[in-house]
């Protein structure tokens, strides 16, 4: 009997112990979800900021990865694909935004050079070393020993000119603005070796879209920003050549550049100019505040198959794990968080959506050359912008080479010069053991090649070459 008495007490504090732990894991399971759900909520809301282009939802949850499946997103995609117009802001606009970088540059450049310089006033004490605080000089070893040797002589480079102390600077004259994986590597070490082109390092400043705001890297936040006086500074170099130039009293053809290749397209950073309540889509671009202060700009912009691109970008950037299937698992992600944006926005909103960009694993936008030089046509003249194939340039770099100095309207050069650049190896190929990973998969590419064929239609359109498709049919012999 007591016996019996003693177990059943156990029992049922037994069981009142195991009614209290399942009572307090139910709480807590209701905890847990309820934090999930409101991170969930803050999530959403973080990444719809951009004037509610939602990423995730329904679709991004759906398991159904088969082909059929993908094609449909890939169909659903070009339904959605619609080219407009953009507004294009007045200079008065830019300059409440940019009011520093307006009071550096002046409207006119000297007549005499054929590179865009002036003679800027100097101001506070001229002992100082110029380039002491220079952001570059910090993140660049060559560049810190480049303002080392400058500023020796930078004392004696100034002039007086109407009784005050002033130094020359200059902008670029033409800019290497894109695409990344196309060859502006190739380009840029082939321009190095004409004459009457200096181009300092580093080859890629990513000033106008990046640090302009203080992003060093893409996809960070901002930091410090990089003052417009700073980028000046990577082109005193030149600036000194031509100075000695009219110090000779002759005119100076030397020319300058930089080749950025995220200039093209890389306007993530709008939100902090703007901030996010303006619009779904960057009510100013780089190219407007370039037009402001350089309208007679000249632009090269090389491009490639864009399905090769994104697996060339996808191999050289990608760190760890990669093979052919990450790949087409990257790809089909992006693809559907795209899709997923143009059910709420428009192209174009969604092309410029940093949130977007920052969270598909692989850069599919980047691709949509179209859309750029759509925006870019939009304040210069067709004829400021030399598009190239990187197909055509490794084909036949003497023709290639030809038709940029040409564009860049430079003189002659000996044959020996010639053979020196146009039978340069090649920069920037692809490392051996990114060959050793295979091509892409047969169905990736198909999807690739049904996502981007809309793109590729409009941009032979626009630029009246048919070449651009890159459907094989049109490929230059």
């Amino acid at each position: 009997m007591i016996s019996e008495f003693v177990f059943s007490a156990v029992h049922l504090k037994v069981d009142h112990e195991t009614q209290r732990r399942s009572a307090s894991c139910i709480w807590c399971s209701k905890v847990c979800g309820f934090i999930l759900l409101l991170v969930f909520i803050m999530a959403s809301y973080v990444l719809s900021s951009e004037r509610k282009t939602l990423l995730f939802g329904p679709y991004l949850m759906e398991e159904d990865l088969s082909e059929d499946a993908l094609r449909d997103v890939v169909h659903s995609i070009a339904t959605k694909v619609k080219f407009r117009a953009r507004r294009v802001p007045d200079v008065s606009e830019l300059m409440g935004l940019e009011e520093h970088v307006f009071s550096v540059v002046p409207r006119r450049f000297l007549p005499d050079v054929k590179n865009p310089c002036w003679f800027e006033e100097l101001r506070g004490d001229v002992s100082v070393d110029p380039y002491g605080s220079n952001m570059f000089g910090r993140s660049f070893r060559q560049i810190q020993l480049i303002f080392e040797q400058l500023s020796g002589s930078f004392r004696r480079r100034l002039t007086r000119r109407d009784g005050k102390l002033q130094r020359l600077r200059c902008l670029p004259y033409f800019y290497i603005i894109g695409q990344p994986k196309c060859g502006t590597t190739d380009l840029y070490e082939r321009l190095r070796l004409h004459p009457d082109v200096r181009l300092t390092p580093p080859k890629e400043p990513h000033w106008w879209t990046r640090k302009r705001f203080g992003i060093v890297r893409s996809g960070e936040r901002p930091n410090t920003r990089f003052p417009l006086d700073h980028y000046l500074d990577l082109f005193d170099p030149v600036a000194l050549q031509i100075q000695q130039s009219l110090l000779g009293n002759s005119s100076s053809n030397i020319i300058t550049s930089e080749a950025s290749a995220s200039t093209m397209w890389d306007n993530n950073a709008w939100l902090y100019l703007h901030g996010n309540s303006t619009g779904a889509e960057p009510p100013s671009l780089v190219q407007d505040f370039i037009h402001a202060l350089q309208p007679d700009a000249r632009f090269i912009a090389i491009l490639r198959d864009p399905v090769e691109r994104l697996y060339s970008d996808y191999l050289y950037f990608g760190t760890s794990n990669k093979s052919a299937l990450d790949f087409h698992q990257k790809v089909c992600e992006s693809l559907r968080m795209f899709e997923g944006c143009l059910r709420d926005a428009g192209l174009r909103a969604c092309v410029y959506n940093s949130t977007l960009n920052n969270a598909m694993s692989v850069r599919l936008q980047v691709g949509l050359y179209v859309v750029f030089l759509l925006d870019w046509l939009s304040v210069f003249s067709r004829d400021q912008l030399l598009v190239l194939r990187l197909e055509d340039h490794a084909s036949n770099p003497a023709l290639s080479m030809s038709r940029i100095f040409s564009f860049l309207r430079l003189g002659a050069l000996s044959d020996q010069r010639q053979r020196q650049i146009t039978k340069r190896p090649a920069s920037n190929t692809r490392r051996l053991s990114d060959r050793d990973l295979g091509p892409m998969r047969p169905i990736t590419r198909e999807l690739l090649t049904l996502f981007y064929a809309p793109f590729n239609q409009r941009l032979a359109e626009v630029l009246q070459d048919e070449s651009f498709t890159w459907d094989g049919r049109s490929e230059h012999t």
